[in-house]
């Protein structure tokens, strides 16, 4: 017999004996229940919206099936009030252990630039509010989206998130991967605050990465983020393994098993648990009207050819080794070349400029699992960009658990001017990690000060870096300039915590130029 969600944990065989013999009962002891809050029954993991389009968004829960139950009837709806006065659509569906008990629905017929709230019903039940917002098609005088990416469990509280969770309007967090981890308990971490891996070893079955999504869907930050504003995600490597590519993982062994395997339910757990729509293609775009379009790559699962060990490689800088593939970069440039908004942003999941790493890692200069690991395909992007004179793209980068503001050049030390800007072919901002480490916690401060200062000379395009705090990007669109902001908070070590203003900078339409 197949037992559902969560398929796995303690199973206790209870045999029940009276004067006829019964069969026995099976009982599912779920691994997560201490984290639950029991006030949330059925709907422990809350709430969730995404991929918001003019006339439609993805709203998603998770129910915890009440006893054996195979099936699970859910009630949703949907209002343009909190306090659901008059009922905007509604509908029912019915979810299974198929797809781990989630429930996703595509609510189309929506009014553009509008804000909605929803809720989920099963078992006599009712969910917590959701709010979301549709994207905009008029003339907007702003966008507002936080950038977030690499949240680590064990590292601590997803304190951030809750932080975004506060803001009262939002257009979008643009989430840039690495949403969970897949590691083993102390692999990747520090458990001394009593955050725990569940699984405790690493994930590598359908089964695994379902019960990861659902330990990190219980923290409280990063339910009430879900909850109050939608999500634009892409995944990057550890939603299947680090430093993960089309064919294989440097954190994927033989004793593992078949990678395509693993891979295939990795992305089916992602598609489960997060609020996106599910297409043949993870990369798609977004438009909010004149303002923005955001375009969302696939750097890992798409294209990725295996990354060079080195630079000395003689292959690191053939044509042939690709990070999009030939599909998608194609998709890419006929997005840019077509796109009539004013700010063109990419969903990028690993660092595009250049950047001499050196002082920090000298055994290794450049970064070969980023796109200074892909220098031929990067080359045609940036040759594409200024051949077709397009303007005002922003790359949007998480990955390196760091605060970086760079005038995004490649070859910068021949090309490239630090007084005038030029040679800059776009602006490219990195959000730091939630709560990943970054170099404070392996280092003191003042010696990772010492690096960012030798980093910024070394680099001249760099015009901020921070690889010291935990916390978010705030990214403000206007149709003259516009504004990043990166917000941190104070630890995350307990649940809770003040955020402060790390740094603030601003750009003109049609300068690749940080002030």
């Amino acid at each position: 017999m197949k037992i559902p969600y969560p398929l796995v944990g303690l199973i206790l065989i209870v045999f029940a004996f009276s004067c006829k013999t019964e069969a026995p009962k099976e009982i599912v002891i779920d691994p997560l229940s201490q984290h639950y809050d029991s006030a949330l029954w059925p709907f422990y993991q809350g709430v969730a919206s995404g991929d918001p389009l003019p006339d439609r968004v993805i709203i998603w829960t998770h129910v915890a099936p009440n006893g054996m139950d195979s099936t699970v009837n859910v009630t949703w709806e949907m209002a343009e009030d909190p306090n659901f006065v008059s009922i905007y659509k509604t509908g029912d569906v019915v979810t299974s252990g198929k797809r781990d008990f989630t429930v996703k629905v595509d609510v189309d017929a929506l009014k553009p630039g509008q804000t909605y709230y929803y809720r989920f019903k099963a078992f006599d039940k009712t969910s917590i509010i959701g709010r979301t917002k549709t994207a905009s098609i008029a003339e907007s005088d702003s966008l507002k989206f936080a950038v977030v990416s690499c949240s680590n469990w064990e590292w601590g509280y997803f304190n951030a998130y809750d932080k975004i969770a506060d803001r009262p309007s939002l257009d979008a967090v643009i989430h840039l991967g690495d949403y969970i981890y897949e590691y083993s308990t102390g692999r990747y971490g520090d458990t001394t605050i009593g955050r725990i891996n569940v699984p405790p070893h690493e994930i590598v079955t359908l089964d695994d990465y379902r019960i990861r999504y659902a330990l990190y869907r219980t923290d409280r930050g990063l339910m009430r983020a879900h909850q109050l504003h939608p999500f634009i995600t892409i995944w990057d490597d550890h939603e299947v393994a680090n430093n993960s590519y089309t064919e294989g993982a440097q954190n994927h062994q033989k004793e593992e098993g078949d990678y395509l395997a693993r891979k295939a339910a990795a992305k089916k757990a992602y598609y489960e648990w997060l609020p996106i729509r599910e297409n043949n293609l993870h990369y798609r775009s977004f438009s909010f009207g004149s303002l923005a379009d955001v375009i969302m790559l696939d750097e890992r699962l798409e294209g990725r050819t295996k990354p060079v060990d080195s630079l000395s490689d003689p292959t690191y800088k053939s044509e042939e080794r690709h990070m999009l593939g030939t599909a998608q970069l194609s998709w890419l440039e006929n997005n840019l070349k077509s796109s009539v908004a004013t700010w063109k942003i990419i969903g990028n999941q690993v660092m595009i400029s250049e950047v001499d790493l050196s002082p920090a890692y000298p055994n290794m200069p450049r970064n070969l699992d980023s796109w200074d690991g892909y220098p031929a395909e990067r080359q045609s992007i940036k040759d594409f960009i200024i051949n077709q004179k397009i303007n005002d793209v922003i790359f949007l980068t998480g990955d390196t658990h760091a605060s970086w503001a760079i005038e995004a050049a490649t070859d910068f030390a021949k090309t490239y001017n630090p007084k005038t800007s030029k040679g800059a072919f776009a602006i490219e901002l990195g959000t730091t990690s939630i709560s990943s480490a970054n170099d404070n916690e392996y280092h003191s401060t003042d010696t990772v000060k010492m690096m960012e200062q030798s980093l910024r000379k070394l680099n001249p395009h760099v015009k901020y870096l921070n690889a010291r705090d935990h916390g978010y990007l705030l990214l403000t669109l206007t149709a003259k300039k516009s504004k990043a902001e990166w917000f941190y908070v104070e630890t995350l070590r307990k649940q809770g915590s003040p955020e402060f203003l790390g740094q603030k900078l601003e750009f003109e339409k049609g300068k690749n130029q940080l002030k």
